[in-house]
């Protein structure tokens, strides 16, 4: 069965993590090194066994842009999402494990991921997929 595993962040986070001021804790470099080797051991093990079809890290909310048409059925590109925004997609894993069990089991070492004190610590989502090797409904 195929999930995806979403992690979830705010601009706020990304700043931090690249040295701006926000209102919650900065980031130093050991927090960072702590943050992609608990990710990359992660990404190392469901590789080894089998269970990773991807996995991506996604640019900060301000790089998205959103797509929409106007009322003749155009593309309308702005910025977003913007800074008001509750969180938005972070990065995510695409695996396919043996049941559902397996799924939330890797979801909670994700969401047990090193962080500075203080640090917003987000829910970890996982969702089905549906289709070929996905789950039925």
């Amino acid at each position: 069965m195929k999930y995806l595993l979403m992690v979830l962040g705010k601009q706020s986070d990304y700043d931090a993590m690249s040295g701006k001021r926000t209102d919650g804790p900065a980031w130093t470099p050991s927090d960072l090194k702590a943050m992609f080797e608990h990710m990359g051991a992660i990404n190392n093990d469901l590789a080894e066994a089998g269970e990773l079809v991807d996995a991506q890290g996604l640019a900060e909310p301000s790089q998205a842009k959103l797509v929409t048409a106007d009322q003749d059925g155009r593309p309308v590109v702005t910025d977003g999402p913007y800074g008001e925004s509750k969180e938005v997609l972070a990065g995510y894993w695409v695996i396919d494990v043996e049941n559902p069990d397996r799924a939330t089991e890797i979801a909670a070492r994700a969401y047990a991921c090193p962080l500075p004190e203080g640090a917003p610590n987000y829910p970890v989502i996982v969702h089905p997929i549906q289709g070929p090797g996905g789950c039925e409904m």
